[in-house]
């Protein structure tokens, strides 16, 4: 079975205050709604574009997703 999205993002937790992806990554633990049960790309770029929070940064989450489309 597949691994979340979100599964994938906390694998990055606790790493540097600097690395981007560990920012992100602690910013949708700390956000109660992020979708957490999420493996496609459609809905979880839409509730990041809604969302608007400073530490999701697109960019990052562009790196992120194609780090998950390949881990799996």
């Amino acid at each position: 079975m597949r691994r979340t999205f979100y599964q994938f993002l906390l694998t990055h937790r606790g790493g540097p205050k600097e690395d981007p992806r560990a920012v992100f990554a602690e910013a949708a633990f700390l956000d109660h709604e992020f979708p957490k049960t999420e493996t496609g790309f459609d809905v979880l770029s839409r509730y990041l574009e809604e969302r608007a929070d400073p530490d999701m940064l697109s960019r990052v989450f562009d790196e992120l997703w194609e780090e998950y489309r390949e881990s799996d």
